[in-house]
């Protein structure tokens, strides 16, 4: 037999895959900077034969030391914990893991692991922030960003470098004319003022012996660039722009240099004009300075950088992946506006930005303005709002032709309007010469799903790239127009299906440490994370349903799917300290039935302005996540073996779920607010007694036939009405809702030609004009929560234990559907399943990684244990 342990994964703060994360020509594909002393590990296990694992050696090899083994029986396999001392900064160790068996053997040692601390303490900085000096109107979006620089001189026997960076506003490191590392919009955007992440590049490879050069690009990005709506707001974090870097070299001999920004450093202004995420960017390459990050570069001319302050506490390592280029879309066609007007079609709405070779005359300007959607054959740009999203480049004029892309900015776009190209450019899009470039959070995709009906797979591809288009740092709203900001309900109803298509379990555990620091002291979770002032609704920051039931859902959420109990263990006080607020707020009565609430927000029926003005009464919808969430918390509290509180938070959901019953529920089953939303949440919340769920089941179900199985909910109530109907034994319901093509439906945009899921069900009217509300956007994850219900029920693939250490199938046929299939890799390796039919039988297949067991629930009512490895059942149809 063979019986092999892959690599060992190390996981640090919540399952980041950090063989991922840290992926780049200078530090491949291990886990480099890592922030945690005792980082957790993981691996999975191939057999070819039943094989279950009893016991495990980690073997840990620490520089300049012995080997160390740790053994340890148990059959754990996902997040075990870090058997040795913890790490100290910089500290680099070997990590192989070996397993024993229920047979008594012992497998080989596994492939090694090499694992580096980042920067561990406040005391390990040096640097300090540096960027130009020269006078701006600090409330201008015209300020000239600058470039900085500092030479040092290498000795002859270096052994190793480490670069740790980061910056007030967004860098692009280059040493010795090479750029570092090949992330995108770094250090990202967090709470700045109390986090800012920084990374760890191993730059060895680009010094050489004797003079060097380490330089930066800076750029305004979220720091003081201009955020938020109604013109926004600049300098929300500070006016500065800073690299702050520390650069250590080892030798061979034990010296340690270090070089750091300090006032040593030298600056000038880039030759970018301007530059911002709603704006875009302005480049003149006529002002560039030819070499400036190679040695014996003349920076005669450049000025003493401004020297800034950061409290050094406030730098970490991240959590998740960095922001990436990780496809190039060409155009699909060169189109001639009736004005005249020449605009690519990428075929494709998507997120990032163009790249172009041109060859043309010093002073010409090319100017990119892209959008989403044409109206009239003309790039439409309403829905941007406020955010200019061009981007124009001036020639300097070489002859043998010049490249160039924006570095800090992005855009969501399926059009890109040119003006000015000098030559030919349907000839140069044919070339190659034009392309569109994706950017989103760098993240390991783990789920694929595909049925027989295409305009169900369209759709969720689209859920896909909605998905990437707005994983850029965190999960965001709409990738497009003047707003991209951390929308706490969006990822609270989407986290589901985004767990199971990506990884993302390193990137929301950061995002809701961010969460929690950006709480406020009676609990309150902001709408929005981070948080930015706005005019209008969301100033001050008040509670609300769905919105601050994100600290409760989430790590629910991130425990189901990756069995991630330190997520829990993080954001347990964030979670009971919201829950609390709300039991305050609602009273002895248990009903939160006062206050600002956005409700089933976009139900179909709200009028184009008023987004809350939903069939579900808003209050309904509040008290119903109230007893929700304290359900939640009780059972995270069972998780860290925390009784009192599980016992009690369990109580007050009880009392919650009675208040609600006696408030919200009819005697007869229906609801006073007869509408899908209200019914979907009194089910899936478990709220309508016992004796009257039946009967909702099928109010629930005669409502959606009453509509003509067209959508009836909004963010609240589209996640949750798929499982009602299934769960009320409305399955072909089901199916017509998710089949149905006029609008309001899921597949209403996919035969209007969308690629992407929008933010309304009738972003795009029947009659091709844009919906008139000024918040429209044709990228928005929200509505396509749905896929989650595609993932468990159609194709049938669900973990019925914390991160599929168990894992419940079963397919529910229907609508037609011949066939379907899903496959996701989880903690413990890949799941999948497959059924067709055939002969009027269901044929099932299913597959099971090492380390886990299953069961197969069949129509006929047969069930299934199932051990690891691949199975095939029939079943007769019903």
């Amino acid at each position: 037999m063979t019986v092999t342990p892959s690599a060992p994964r190390v996981e640090h703060y919540s399952s980041g895959d950090w063989r991922q994360t840290l992926r780049s020509a200078t530090n491949g594909r291990q886990p480099l900077g890592i922030g945690e002393r005792r980082p957790r590990l993981s691996w999975t296990v191939t057999a070819d034969r039943p094989w279950r694992q009893t016991g495990y050696d980690v073997e840990l090899t620490r520089t300049g030391a012995a080997p160390e083994v740790v053994t340890i029986d148990s059959a754990d396999q996902v997040l075990v914990p870090w058997p040795a001392q913890p790490l100290t900064s910089r500290e680099r160790v070997t990590v192989r893991v070996r397993l024993h068996g229920d047979d008594g053997a012992t497998t080989g040692w596994s492939e090694p692991t090499v694992l580096e601390a980042g920067l561990l303490e406040p005391g390990d900085w040096s640097a300090v922030p540096v960027g130009g000096a020269w006078d701006e109107d600090p409330e201008s979006d015209d300020r000239r960003p600058s470039l900085v620089r500092r030479e040092f001189t290498v000795g002859g026997d270096l052994v190793a470098a480490r670069l740790y960076a980061t910056a007030h506003g967004l860098y692009e490191a280059e040493v010795n004319g090479r750029r570092v590392g090949d992330e995108a919009l770094s250090p990202g955007w967090t709470v700045y003022p109390k986090h800012l992440r920084y990374y760890t590049y191993d730059v060895t490879p680009l010094l050489r012996p004797g003079p060097n050069v380490l330089g930066a690009w800076l750029g305004d990005g979220w720091y003081r660039g201009r955020l938020g709506w109604y013109g926004g707001f600049r300098n929300l974090y500070g006016s500065d722009l800073s690299f702050l870097a520390q650069m250590e070299l080892t030798y061979g001999d034990g010296r340690v240099q270090t070089v750091a920004t300090d006032g040593a450093w030298r600056a000038a202004p880039s030759p970018i004009l301007r530059t911002g995420n709603y704006d875009g960017e302005d480049y003149d390459a006529r002002l560039e300075h030819a070499g400036w990050s190679e040695p014996g570069f003349d920076d005669a001319a450049w000025t003493p950088v401004a020297v800034g302050e950061r409290d050094p506490a406030t730098l970490r390592a991240p959590t998740g992946p960095p922001v990436r280029c990780t496809e190039e879309v060409r155009p699909v066609a060169v189109l001639t506006t009736p004005s005249g007007k020449r605009v690519l079609d990428l075929g494709q709405n998507l997120v990032g930005r163009v790249r172009f070779r041109v060859t043309g005359p010093a002073g010409s300007t090319v100017t990119l303005r892209t959008a989403e959607v044409l109206q009239d054959g003309e790039l439409y740009t309403r829905p941007l709002r406020d955010a200019r999203s061009a981007d124009s480049y001036t020639l300097a004029g070489r002859p043998d032709g010049e490249e160039w892309e924006p570095r800090f900015t992005f855009h969501g776009f399926r059009y890109a309007e040119v003006t000015g190209w000098p030559g030919d450019l349907d000839a140069a899009v044919a070339a190659g010469d034009v392309v569109a470039r994706v950017y989103h959070t760098d993240l390991e995709r783990t789920g694929w799903f595909e049925c027989s009906d295409p305009l169900v797979n369209r759709l969720h591809e689209n859920v896909v790239w909605s998905m990437r288009g707005n994983m850029v740092d965190l999960p965001t709203d709409c990738p497009q127009r003047d707003e991209r900001v951390g929308w706490t309900g969006d990822i609270q109803v989407f986290g589901p299906t985004a767990s199971f298509l990506y990884d993302v379990a390193g990137m929301l555990a950061g995002w809701l440490g961010d969460v929690e620091r950006e709480q406020l002291p009676d609990g309150t979770v902001p709408w929005y994370v981070p948080v930015i002032p706005a005019h209008k609704t969301w100033t001050p920051i008040r509670p609300g349903a769905a919105w601050g039931d994100v600290v409760t859902f989430l790590p629910w959420t991130l425990y189901e799917r990756y069995g991630d109990a330190g997520v829990v263990a993080d954001r347990f006080e964030s979670a009971r300290r919201w829950v609390d607020l709300v039991d305050r707020l609602a009273g002895p009565d248990h009903l939160w039935d006062d206050g600002f609430q956005l409700g089933d927000w976009l139900d179909p029926a709200a009028p184009p302005q008023d987004p809350a003005d939903a069939r579900t009464d808003r209050y309904l919808v509040a008290t119903a996540y109230f007893a929700a969430s304290a359900r939640r918390l009780s059972w995270l509290a069972g998780v860290l073996g925390r009784d009192v509180e599980r016992k009690h938070y369990a109580a007050l959901a009880d009392a919650v779920r009675d208040a609600f019953a006696a408030t919200y529920v009819l005697p007869d089953g229906r609801m006073t607010s007869d509408a899908q939303t209200a019914y979907a949440l009194g089910l899936r919340f478990d709220l309508i007694p016992d004796e009257l769920r039946a009967a909702a089941g099928r109010r629930v179900g005669e409502l959606v036939r009453a509509e003509g199985n067209r959508i009836a909910t909004g963010f609240v109530g589209t996640p949750l009405v798929s499982d009602a109907l299934t769960d009320a034994g409305e399955l072909d319901t089901a199916y017509d809702l998710l089949l149905q093509r006029d609008c309001p439906s899921w597949l209403y945009p996919v035969t209007h030609g969308a690629t992407t899921i929008w933010e309304r069900w009738d972003s795009l009217l029947p009659d091709g004009t844009v919906n008139p509300g000024t918040m429209t956007s044709f990228n928005h994850y929200a509505l396509g929560a749905v896929a989650d219900w595609l993932h468990r029920v159609v194709a049938g693939l669900a973990p019925a234990e914390p991160g599929y250490r168990r894992v419940r199938f079963r397919p529910r046929p229907g609508g037609g559907l011949t066939f379907a299939r899903a496959r996701h890799r989880s903690p413990y390796g890949e799941v999948s399943i497959e059924w067709r039919v055939e002969a009027g039988a269901l044929v099932v297949a299913t597959q099971l990684p090492v380390g886990t067991t299953g069961s197969l629930e069949l129509p006929d009512g047969v069930t299934v244990a199932l051990a690891p490895g691949r199975h095939e059942n029939r079943s007769a149809l019903t």
